[in-house]
């Protein structure tokens, strides 16, 4: 096997919970407008979920932007060079990496998620296809700087983040990551980053509501983890998925609507909602190519080469982090 380290830096209490889990839920419910991070979605289940989601006939953006990382990382290589360490945030299954992989020659993988135990079966399953690649799974909460081992962070890295993900935060956020990203990586790396493009409302909303119901199992599953690990005690069966476009901040929203008046309480916290309340779970923004750009700009990455599909449905774009100048 590859996998020569496996970092921790996700806190737990004595029952093995992330108390930041708590806190965004206790904290989120109490707000006016009910909503829970995005990031909680993805424990076991949740993770396993979303990768059946993924192969969805519905769910475009991982059909396309896999053809594009088929076609350009060719290309990528190219202009990344090679011996670069590699650093996936939110890298899921992995199972867009090995196209990436083949073509750049690292010399270290980086995988880094949230959900510690897909984050290891999935470092496994890819040290299996790169036995000669050292592999080093970290546990974390890529929001936050990532404080590298002394080894890799000397070494030129290239960032990957695939999937659209920076279309869950809002700009703010989604800026703060990007210079997040940036120190995480240092002065010299590069970035690869997957970004969905605006498109027909139609095609949006049955990519978030699909007709297997899959996405709406992904969004459910939330309030089961929160009865499971909060000693909640939500009636399920309460709730329903909504996914709606929101024009105004183009983006695909997802709600868990409660279907009657409901109370419930979680970690001995009483909690109600009247029928037709939700919870707001995710967003999903897409961008335009000017828009994506100034994003990147704004968390301190330049453009250098951009690749999409013929219908402009999806972006991949590499970026070189931006040097630090004291004037225009």
């Amino acid at each position: 096997m590859a996998i020569v380290g496996n970092l921790t830096l996700v806190e737990r209490d004595r029952d093995g919970i992330d108390p930041a889990f708590r806190e965004d839920v206790l904290a989120g419910l109490n707000q006016r407008h009910k909503a829970i991070p995005a990031r909680w979605f993805y424990d076991r289940v949740g993770s396993e979920l979303f990768e059946q989601i993924t192969g969805l006939p519905e769910y475009y953006p991982t059909r396309i932007e896999t053809a594009l990382l088929q076609r350009h990382c060719g290309e990528v290589g190219e202009r990344v060079g090679a011996g670069r360490c590699v650093v996936e945030f939110g890298s899921g299954s992995s199972a867009k990496t090995p196209h990436l992989l083949a073509a750049v020659a690292p010399s270290a993988y980086v995988p880094i998620d949230i959900s510690g135990e897909f984050l290891r079966s999935s470092a496994h399953d890819l040290a299996e296809r790169f036995p000669d690649l050292p592999i080093v799974p970290v546990e974390a909460n890529f929001m936050n700087p990532v404080e590298l081992p002394s080894e890799l962070a000397e070494r030129p890295s290239l960032g990957f983040f695939p999937g659209s993900t920076i279309g869950n935060l809002v700009a703010r956020t989604a800026v703060d990551l990007l210079r997040s990203m940036r120190a995480t990586l240092g002065q010299d790396a590069m970035l690869l980053i997957g970004i969905d493009r605006i498109k027909t409302i139609d095609t949006l909303i049955a990519a978030y509501d699909d007709a297997q119901g899959v996405t709406a199992a992904f969004n459910l599953n939330l309030l089961t983890r929160i009865n499971r690990e909060l000693d909640g005690d939500i009636a399920i069966d309460a709730f329903a998925h909504r996914a709606i476009w929101n024009d105004r901040f183009a983006r695909i929203e997802m709600h868990l609507e409660a279907l009657r008046d409901v109370t419930f309480a979680i970690a001995g916290t009483p909690f109600s909602m009247r029928a037709g309340e939700t919870i707001h779970t995710e967003n999903s923004h897409k961008y335009g190519p000017r828009d994506a750009n100034l994003l990147l700009r704004a968390g301190e990455w330049t453009p250098v080469a951009e690749w999409t599909d013929d219908a402009g449905h999806f972006a991949l774009i590499l970026a070189k982090a931006t040097e630090y100048r004291t004037a225009p």
